[in-house]
């Protein structure tokens, strides 16, 4: 892959990898820290990347082993998250405790719940494509997304 093209790519994806990490985190100084280590990991392994599978879904298996290795060196659990976790920054303002309950509803999922929700329903990502990114198999993730969705329902109902 040239450089350019590399280029290229993280323009079109950055956001939805900044999007990912900040879900999966909760800490916007956090997210942006491991995005930035996703990046330059990308580049150096630009060269392992098949182009027939999405940039998106590549960019996001390994901001997921990123966080994973950034939770093993850590001892307390990962703070709770950001209200404004997607919010465009003009609605920002306005909306800013329209999601809350959702946002803190995510954060006590377990990490691979969280990770098949947010992928699949944030990043409209495919389960082939959060299997990839989380190393596991379509049927693991379609498991993660029933039983995430059933305790969103119950943690809303709360």
């Amino acid at each position: 892959m040239t450089e350019e093209r590399f280029v290229q790519l993280v323009r079109e994806e950055q956001e939805v990898l900044r999007r990912f990490l900040l879900a999966l985190c909760g800490r916007r100084e956090l997210a942006e820290d491991l995005a930035q280590e996703v990046l330059m990991k990308a580049w150096l392994a630009c060269g392992e990347y098949v182009e027939r599978y999405r940039f998106s879904t590549w960019l996001c298996k390994i901001a997921y082993r990123a966080y994973v290795d950034h939770l093993r060196r850590q001892t307390p659990p990962p703070l709770p998250i950001d209200d404004d976790l997607t919010l465009p920054a003009d609605e920002q303002a306005d909306s800013a405790f329209r999601y809350e309950e959702l946002h803190q509803a995510l954060a006590l999922l377990p990490l691979k719940e969280r990770t098949a929700v947010c992928l699949y329903y944030l990043e409209e990502q495919s389960l082939r494509e959060i299997a990839i990114a989380t190393g596991s198999n379509p049927i693991a993730v379609k498991q993660q997304l029933k039983r995430g969705r059933d305790h969103l329902k119950k943690l809303m109902k709360r």
